[in-house]
């Protein structure tokens, strides 16, 4: 290995530290969602992205918005069906397009869940003010400028 500089070594550092963070805090919210909801993160983030766009989505555009395969969606919605979440619904005209929205007692599931995990979120930033979001914003978005 070459030597590397000290910025470097910082920057390795601080990666390391973000990386940390991000699969704690993960980590954090599945076992949050396990015990609190008897849920997954996975069937979480179908569920918001289901209720965001309030409309019947196409099972592979769904898919592309949570930047998974759609084995892994289709799963997801199977278990969300099989709950009574969600609901498939097939295209007339074309039999393979199959779209999938939240029922309503899902959407009513979905919105209990989302404030407790608003405020699981709130518990693990609470030592970060207004001015420290600011801050860390403004730095995520510095580094994710040099990524495009």
């Amino acid at each position: 290995m070459t030597d590397l500089s000290s910025l470097t070594l910082r920057r390795l550092r601080a990666w390391i530290r973000l990386l940390r963070f991000v699969r704690g805090a993960e980590s954090q919210l599945r076992e949050f969602l396990r015990i609190n909801f008897d849920t997954t993160l996975p069937r979480f983030d179908v569920a918001a992205a289901l209720y965001r766009v309030n409309k019947p989505v196409r099972m592979s555009e769904l898919s592309k918005m949570l930047l998974v395969s759609n084995g892994n969606v289709t799963t997801v919605v199977d278990r969300l069906e099989k709950e009574g979440k969600a609901r498939r619904i097939a295209d007339e005209t074309d039999k393979r397009v199959v779209s999938v929205e939240l029922t309503e007692g899902g959407r009513n599931w979905f919105k209990d869940v989302a404030a407790a995990h608003s405020q699981e979120i709130d518990r693990i930033f609470e030592k970060l003010g207004h001015e420290d979001l600011s801050q860390l914003r403004n730095l995520i978005s510095m580094i994710t400028r040099t990524q495009n």
